[in-house]
């Protein structure tokens, strides 16, 4: 712990309190997520300690099972963008050629379409359930890291240890896990950091824009939308959310920033 910067501390402590929030959210929430309890829009209380939202349920427990879909929604997509695009990234560079040209524009075309216009367009005419808003919020964000990935592992792939590698007879699964991955952790760890705020913006956005998490179910970015008109009576039911994301995003940058220091020693890759 002393070795810890103070920075990275404070995001660990937020972040590990919003995931222990989003997994221990039915012991935590004080009522159901969907739970009429009281009138519209009350005050804080020692009953509600949030107060309610525009139909009269507690706030505190919407904002605790919507933190548990927004996080779940967001881990789950980054870890599907990461998996497919870092092992096509790799996959491109190594095998170079025709492939890495196919792969290569495919991304191109798809990147050229806005990210956002993209979703809605999918999510208009697909069923708009959480499996689908994961697989098209972690296929649309795989672009990215593919292009991070290749960019990294055509670095790497004409150091010594990989062309010794490929002497030795190496297949090309056997590059890719054990040469090149060990020696990309660095900035696809920085780069995974900023892809799951990404994915929480992203999730939070379709929600306030109706094609996301649908009600009844609760996330951050739906609980803004059904609580908007209340800022114009000074109700802060739509900015507790906010404030959720933004602590949200911060805390995980800075716990991503300290881990890239932490990893930037990491050397080698036959470990």
């Amino acid at each position: 712990m002393k070795n810890i910067p103070i920075s990275a501390l404070i995001g660990l402590f937020f972040t590990a309190l919003y995931f222990l929030g989003a997994i221990f959210a039915p012991l935590l929430a004080p009522f159901g997520v969907g739970e009429i309890v009281g009138d519209v829009w009350e005050p804080s209380s020692a009953e509600y300690l949030l107060g309610t939202d525009n139909i009269g349920r507690d706030l505190l427990s919407r904002m605790i099972y919507g933190g548990r879909t927004t996080i779940f929604i967001a881990t789950a997509a980054t870890v599907l963008s990461f998996t497919l695009g870092s092992i096509l990234g790799f996959f491109a560079a190594v095998a170079g050629g025709w492939v890495d040209q196919a792969l290569s524009r495919f991304v191109d075309l798809v990147m050229s379409i806005p990210t956002l216009i993209f979703a809605l367009v999918v999510l208009s005419v697909a069923p708009v359930t959480i499996p689908m808003l994961i697989i098209v919020m972690g296929l649309l964000d795989a672009t990215r890291v593919y292009r991070l990935a290749r960019a990294v592992a055509v670095d790497i792939e004409v150091m010594d240890y990989v062309e010794a590698a490929r002497l030795r007879g190496e297949k090309t699964v056997w590059i890719i896990f054990r040469e090149i991955l060990p020696n990309a952790l660095s900035p696809l760890i920085a780069e995974m950091g900023l892809r799951f705020i990404f994915a929480v913006l992203f999730v939070s956005t379709l929600s306030f824009l109706g094609l996301g998490v649908q009600p009844p179910e609760a996330d951050w970015g739906g609980i803004v939308k059904e609580n908007k008109e209340g800022i114009v009576y000074g109700i802060p039911a739509a900015l507790i959310p906010a404030f959720a994301i933004a602590t949200l995003a911060i805390s995980v940058n800075l716990v991503a920033d300290w881990v890239l220091n932490r990893t930037t020693s990491l050397k080698g890759g036959r470990g």
